[in-house]
């Protein structure tokens, strides 16, 4: 059920939580609630409608213990484990983020939507603030509603129905080029092949349609050549840069910040090398993303002079071709 978010009566906001927005397209403010003790079914519903309205939910002053970060997840749906990075030996799905000299950051200061590679990419991820620096390491968000309202008339019908593969790419160089890291990375490659996801998705409870690509993970637009997916993708990234689009979180101490990775992407600063930044984040499952239209005819999607080698079916015809090259 889609929910209008502005029209969310007083009655149905717990007592004392106040959320202010803080951005234009995206950002608010949560007082009012301390994470160290359980929610009520109340204050989790205005938080559900509050994080699909705003996108990122910061909640200051909250001396939380990790168990408290996972029960705050786990009120908004299961907690996934992140199959590439730095999990708690106790708790796989409690992500520690502890870069210092010595050992930098991961290259999170891409854009990005957290693991789009998978079929069902998570509903939302919250970071909570442990040790931050001196100065630098903000975090920047931009609300991929916006940027797909600011297209124009034409551009909204032309990206309906296109559909994009999205891969691990950035986790490759993880693996050694020996023959152990390239099994590895094999196995790796059965458990999450390329999926595919709507460029143009919809919000499941605002219904505001979305663009859902991203550098970080988008390989191509399915069906079309290499240089009008590459064209048209690089358009819609650059579209992440405009200021407008995007709020910037300052980090203080013990903050929890919790955004929606259903309409918004995100990029880690790494201006704060080496001074000390320590973070704990989980993620929450989600659901596969959902087209605002009908996949488009793959003949529209591209023009052959001649035709492919797939429009042959027997395989005789298609093994005689390639030899004839």
């Amino acid at each position: 059920m889609v929910i209008d978010t502005q029209q969310v009566p007083h009655s149905a906001i717990a007592a004392n939580l106040e959320i202010r927005r803080v951005g234009v397209f995206l950002g608010a403010r949560v007082t009012g609630v301390d994470l160290t003790q359980a929610l009520d079914e109340t204050t989790v519903e205005a938080l559900k409608l509050a994080h699909a309205q705003h996108g990122v939910l910061v909640f200051p002053d909250q001396v939380i213990s990790s168990e408290d970060l996972r029960r705050f997840g786990r009120y908004f749906g299961s907690l996934s484990v992140h199959p590439f990075s730095t999990s708690s030996a106790n708790a796989p799905e409690l992500i520690v983020y502890d870069n210092k000299e010595g050992n930098p950051p991961a290259p999170t200061d891409i854009w990005h939507t957290d693991e789009t590679f998978r079929e069902a990419p998570p509903m939302g991820t919250a970071l909570c603030s442990k040790i931050i620096p001196e100065y630098g390491g903000n975090t920047a968000f931009a609300s991929m509603s916006a940027v797909y309202e600011g297209l124009s008339d034409r551009w909204q019908r032309f990206l309906s129905g296109l559909e994009a593969v999205h891969d691990f790419k950035p986790f490759r160089s993880l693996f050694p080029t020996d023959a152990d890291g390239i099994e590895k990375l094999r196995r790796f490659e059965d458990r999450y092949p390329a999926v595919t996801h709507p460029v143009v998705s919809v919000h499941p409870i605002t219904g505001k349609k979305v663009i859902f690509v991203n550098p970080q993970f988008t390989l191509y637009i399915k069906g079309m050549a290499e240089d009008e997916s590459r064209m048209i993708l690089e358009m819609l990234y650059r579209k992440t840069l405009i200021h407008e689009y995007q709020y910037r979180h300052c980090w203080e101490p013990n903050m929890v910040v919790f955004w929606d990775n259903r309409h918004v992407q995100h990029s880690a600063l790494h201006d704060y090398y080496p001074q000390r930044r320590l973070m704990e984040r989980v993620t929450i499952a989600g659901t596969r993303p959902v087209g605002a239209d009908p996949a488009a005819d793959p003949s529209d999607l591209r023009r052959y002079l001649m035709p492919p080698l797939s429009q042959f079916r027997q395989a005789g015809t298609a093994q005689k071709r390639q030899l004839d090259l």
